[in-house]
């Protein structure tokens, strides 16, 4: 991991552009870290296909509200997004994923495998090898949270990664049944949003995951509206989720 740019915002805020070998990411710190005073970090998932730039305005977004409350934050660039090579066989899985949504059919358990599980078994090393980084970094705590993104992504790394206390889980994305599975080890504390109108995600799937969670703090959050109709609000809570459990 080595840094390419630093820039200060607002006098209190720091961003740095890094590369983890040849990965981009960004790592936002606010100025109170040091090392006598380090802070707690989240990782900031983010969705398949899309890539930090376009995704920039939001996850600084982000950034800020989590510096707001004293922790450091980071991105790293999804396999086969932005600049990153494309996945073998991600093209034609998207394109199988459009065909059963215009046939106004629900997306079979191989298509939503061959989209998922390839995101998974790659980025999950990634944000591992990342973390490891991070932690080696003067300032920056060994509490750990995992934010939005990839719901797979997230589970997978919660069931094997004693490092992340806490997490908030976004239930926007499709859930292979190995996620089910893997759901039943993770036992941290749990924010899930979930938006109940959402058209690309299937309810009933998204509320199996959440009962399927061993947790025993887990918190279901559901709003009306599709899946870009977050309310404003949903961030506060989740603001107040990761202060209780990360300070």
């Amino acid at each position: 991991m080595h840094f390419t740019s630093e820039q200060h915002f607002d006098g209190d805020f720091v961003e740095r552009q890094f590369r983890l070998g040849d990965t981009p990411g960004i790592l936002w710190t606010p100025s109170s870290a040091s090392e006598t005073e380090p802070v707690p970090i989240i990782l900031m998932g983010q969705p398949g296909g899309i890539g930090m730039e376009r995704m920039y305005p939001r996850l600084m977004a982000r950034a800020r509200s989590a510096a707001a409350l004293g922790f450091a934050s980071a991105c790293l660039e999804m396999p086969g997004s932005g600049e990153r090579p494309r996945l073998p066989g991600m093209d034609q899985a998207r394109n199988r994923l459009r065909s059963a949504i215009l046939a106004d059919e629900s997306p079979s358990a191989d298509v939503i495998d061959e989209l998922i599980l390839p995101l998974v078994e790659q980025a999950v090393p990634e944000w591992q090898s990342l973390l490891d980084e991070l932690l080696r970094l003067p300032g920056l705590a060994d509490r750990v949270g995992f934010s939005g993104g990839v719901i797979a992504i997230a589970v997978r790394l919660a069931a094997i990664d004693s490092r992340i206390a806490a997490a908030g889980l976004f239930a926007g994305s499709f859930i292979p049944q190995s996620t089910m599975e893997e759901a039943r080890r993770v036992t941290i504390p749990l924010h899930v949003l979930l938006q109940w109108d959402d058209e690309g995600n299937d309810r009933a799937a998204a509320l199996e995951l959440f009962d399927a969670f061993a947790s025993t703090e887990k918190t279901l959050y559901a709003n009306m509206g599709g899946h870009t109709g977050v309310p404003e609000f949903a961030g506060e809570d989740a603001a107040r989720f990761f202060a209780r459990h990360l300070k």
